[in-house]
């Protein structure tokens, strides 16, 4: 267990067979305030809001399917 919670990973066997992993949790992000993320969101990179939708059109079905159509 403490090699696990150092990071380190293990396959599980049995009969020669991998039936698992043993690995570590994820760490739980920590709380960002709110002062911090206003700090953070004053550096971000402006975006614009018309190749955003661009994008969005191209990636995104635009049509209204009818689910009940045959």
């Amino acid at each position: 267990m403490d090699a696990v919670q150092q990071g380190q990973a293990f396959t599980v066997t049995r009969d020669g067979h991998q039936i698992g992993e043993l690995i570590p949790l994820r760490r739980r992000r920590r709380f960002v305030s709110r002062a911090e993320f206003a700090a953070m969101s004053r550096s971000a990179p402006d975006i614009s809001i018309d190749a955003f939708r661009a994008d969005q059109d191209v990636t995104a079905d635009q049509e209204m399917d009818d689910p009940y159509a045959r």
